[in-house]
C-alpha cells in the first residue's frame, strides 16, 4: 500500500504551481488517491486524509465526498480523530446534501457485520455509532417522503434484528422508535414501534417503563388503535411502586378511554382512586369526571360513578363539580327518586366529604318527599319517615365536620323540605335559631327564611318549588351552571336591546314602574330588592323596592321600584336591565325624570323587550 502523503507536503506541493490549471491538476490527483483510500477502509490514515480534505475544501474545491468519513472519525475513541471528525462535520456536512443513502448503507452493514472486539459492546457492533445515525436520520427524515421512504427497511431491520437482552439493545431500539414515529413512516413500521414500547412495559427495569409510557402518551393520539392493544399492560403499571410511573400510567389510561371501553377502563381507574396516594386523587378526580361526561354509556351510570368519586375522594375533587353533578340530576327526571335515595344512604354512612354532602343536601331538599314517599324504581326503596330525614339535615347543620358552605347547603334544604313535608312548625324553630348564627351567611340565609314564613307565607310554595332543567352557559372558562342550590342569582343581560338614559342634571331621581305580562301569575317568583335591582356603580344609587302593586288582571303584575343618585357629581347614563322568566312574553318599561319628588319628564317607554334581552 502507498503511504499518503501528510497535509503539510500537500500543502508544500500545491504552492509550488505556477498555474490554476497546474494547482486544479494536482488536486484531482490528489482527490483520486484519497477516494481509494476510502474505498480500501483504511483507519491508519482516514484523519489524515480528512484534514487535506479541508485544506482543498478552504481552497474552494469539491470535498463532501469526505462527509461520511467525519462521522467515522467523531465516532473513533482517538482524541486526534475525534477533533478533526468533529471539525470536518462542521465544514463539509451540508443539509442541502443527501446524507441519507450512505447513512443507510453504513447503519445496515453494522447490523449485518459480525463480531468486531474493537467496536462491540455487550454482543452489539458500534452501538454508539447506530445510536448517532439513527438521530440523524430522524432529523433529516422529519417531513421528508423520499427520505423516509429510503430508511424505512433499514429501520425496520433495526427493529426486528436488535438483541433485548441488555440496554445496549434498549437504547438503540428505543432510538429507533423515535426516528419510526418522527419521520413519515410506514404504517406498519409504526405500529412494530409501538409494540416494541408494549415490549418495554414488561421490562424490570422502571427507567425503560418509563420511558415507554412517556413515548406511548406522545403517539396516542396519531396512533390510538395501535396504543388500543396494550391497554391492559398500561393498567398494569398503575399498580407500579414508582411514583413517576404511576402518574404517567394514569396519563395513558385516561388518554385512552373511549366509548367502546368506558366501562371497563372506569372501574379500573375508581379502584386506582381508592388505593392512590392523596397527591394522585385530585387530577385521577378530574380525568373521571371529564370521562364520564364524555363517554356516559347512561344517565344512571353517570350519576353512578361521580357519586362514587364524591364517596372515595370528594375532598380532592374540582370547586365545579357539585353544580356540574346538581346539573346532572336535575336533568335527569327518571332518576331523581333514586339519586336522592343513594345520597342520603351516602349520608348515613359517612358526612366527612364536603362536596358529597352538599349535592346530597342539595337532592334532598328537592326531592325529600320522593325519598319519603319511597317512590324508586330502580332499585328496593327504603323506609325513611320525615323526622329521620331532618335530623339529618340538622345534624349537619351542628356537626363540626361541615363547612360553612355545607351548612347553607343543609339550611336551604331544610327551608324547602317546608313545602314537602308537613313538619313545617319543626322547621321554622330551626331557622328561627340560625337567625342569630355568628355565621353571617348562614345567618342572612335564615333572616330571609324566616320573612318567608312570615311576611310571604303565600308565596313560599312557589319560590320553593322544584329547580328547573339547568342549562350551562358558555364562558370563556369551565361551563358554568345557571342555578344552583334552590336559588336563582340575578341575571346581568345584554344591555344593547335596554334603554339608556343620558341626563346631565345633577339630582336626578328615577320611578322605574314595569308591567310584565305573564302566561301563569303562579310562575312569578319576587326577590328582595337587592336581587330586582343591579347597579353596578352602586356608590351612585341607593335602591329600594317600593312596592308591589296588586292589579286587577290576574295576568299582570305591576312593580315600582325607586332609585335615586345621592352624590353630589352629574349622572350622565342611567342603563336599566331586567332579569324574568322565560315564560313572560311582554314586558314594559317606564322610566320616569322626577326632581325634587315632582314627576318633570317622561325619559323612555319600552314596550314587548326582543326575547333574546332577557332570557
Amino acid at each position: 500500500n502507498i503511504v499518503p502523503s501528510k497535509l503539510r507536503e500537500l500543502i508544500r506541493t500545491i504552492r509550488t504551481a505556477r498555474t490554476q490549471a497546474e494547482e486544479r491538476e494536482m488536486i484531482q490527483k490528489e482527490c483520486a488517491a484519497i477516494r481509494s483510500s476510502f474505498r480500501e477502509e483504511d483507519n491508519t490514515y482516514r484523519c489524515r486524509n480528512v484534514a487535506k480534505l479541508l485544506y482543498m475544501h478552504m481552497l474552494g474545491y469539491p470535498a463532501h465526498f469526505g462527509q461520511l468519513e467525519c462521522l467515522k472519525l467523531i465516532a473513533s475513541q482517538k482524541f486526534t480523530d475525534k477533533r478533526i471528525g468533529y471539525l470536518g462535520a462542521m465544514l463539509l456536512l451540508d443539509e442541502r446534501q443527501d446524507l441519507v443513502p450512505q447513512l443507510v448503507r453504513i447503519l445496515k452493514n453494522l447490523i449485518m457485520s459480525g463480531y468486531s472486539p474493537e467496536h462491540d459492546v455487550s454482543g452489539i457492533s458500534d452501538p454508539f455509532l447506530q445510536v448517532r445515525i439513527l438521530r440523524l436520520l430522524r432529523i433529516l427524515g422529519k417531513g421528508d417522503d423520499d427520505s423516509s421512504e429510503a430508511m424505512n427497511d433499514i429501520l425496520a431491520q433495526v427493529a426486528t434484528n436488535t438483541e433485548t437482552s441488555k440496554n445496549v439493545g434498549n437504547a438503540i431500539l428505543y432510538e429507533t422508535v423515535l426516528t419510526i414515529m418522527d419521520i413519515k413512516s410506514e404504517s406498519g413500521l409504526r405500529v412494530l414501534a409501538i409494540n416494541i414500547l408494549g415490549r418495554f412495559l414488561l421490562n424490570n427495569d422502571k427507567n425503560i417503563r418509563y420511558v415507554a409510557l412517556t413515548s406511548l402518551l406522545k403517539t396516542v393520539q396519531t396512533d390510538h388503535n395501535a396504543v388500543q392493544r396494550h391497554r391492559s399492560t398500561i393498567v398494569d403499571c398503575l399498580k407500579d411502586l414508582d411514583v413517576s410511573i404511576k402518574r404517567r400510567a394514569m396519563e395513558l389510561s385516561f388518554a385512552l378511554v373511549n366509548g367502546n371501553n368506558i366501562r371497563g377502563m372506569m372501574k379500573e381507574l375508581l379502584y386506582f382512586l381508592d388505593s392512590c396516594d392523596p397527591d394522585f386523587k385530585a387530577d385521577c378526580a378530574s380525568g373521571i369526571f371529564l370521562a364520564a361526561e364524555k363517554y356516559a354509556p347512561s344517565k344512571r351510570w353517570h350519576i353512578d360513578t361521580i357519586m362514587r368519586v364524591l364517596t372515595t375522594a370528594g375532598s380532592y375533587v374540582r370547586d365545579d363539580s357539585v353544580p356540574n353533578l346538581i346539573q346532572l340530576i336535575t336533568n335527569s327526571v327518571e332518576m331523581h327518586a333514586y339519586t336522592v335515595q343513594r345520597l342520603y344512604k351516602a349520608l348515613l354512612d359517612d358526612i366527612s366529604q364536603q362536596p358529597l354532602v352538599q349535592v346530597a343536601s342539595w337532592c334532598i331538599g328537592e326531592y325529600g318527599d320522593l325519598l319519603v314517599s319511597g317512590q324508586c324504581e330502580e332499585e328496593e326503596p327504603i323506609q325513611v319517615s320525615e323526622d329521620e330525614v331532618l335530623d339529618v339535615l340538622e345534624g349537619l347543620l351542628v356537626s363540626n365536620l361541615s363547612a360553612p358552605v355545607t351548612r347553607g347547603y343543609s339550611l336551604t334544604a331544610i327551608m324547602k323540605l317546608s313545602t314537602r313535608f308537613s313538619s313545617v312548625n319543626r322547621i321554622k324553630k330551626v331557622v328561627s335559631i340560625y337567625g342569630s348564627s355568628i355565621d353571617v351567611e348562614l345567618q342572612q340565609r335564615a333572616v330571609e327564611y324566616n320573612a318567608l314564613f312570615k311576611k310571604y307565607d303565600h308565596m313560599r310554595p312557589a319560590l320553593l318549588e322544584r329547580m328547573p332543567i339547568m342549562e350551562k352557559t358558555a364562558t370563556n372558562g369551565p361551563a358554568e351552571i345557571v342555578q344552583t342550590n334552590g336559588e336563582t342569582d340575578s341575571t346581568i343581560l345584554d344591555t344593547k336591546h335596554l334603554p339608556s338614559i343620558i341626563q346631565p342634571a345633577s339630582q336626578v331621581g328615577l320611578s322605574i314602574q314595569s308591567s310584565a305580562h305573564f302566561r301563569h301569575l303562579n310562575n312569578l317568583t319576587m326577590y328582595s330588592a337587592s336581587k330586582c335591582v343591579y347597579f353596578p356603580h352602586t356608590h351612585y344609587a341607593k335602591n329600594r323596592m317600593s312596592k308591589i302593586q296588586a292589579n286587577p288582571n290576574p295576568n299582570i303584575a305591576v312593580i315600582t321600584i325607586h332609585a335615586t343618585n345621592s352624590t353630589e357629581a352629574d349622572m350622565t347614563e342611567f342603563v336599566f336591565q331586567a332579569a324574568v322568566p322565560k315564560q313572560q312574553l311582554r314586558m314594559r318599561v317606564k322610566l320616569t325624570y322626577t326632581h325634587k319628588g315632582s314627576p318633570v319628564q317622561d325619559l323612555a317607554e319600552v314596550n314587548n323587550f326582543p326575547p333574546q334581552s332577557w332570557q
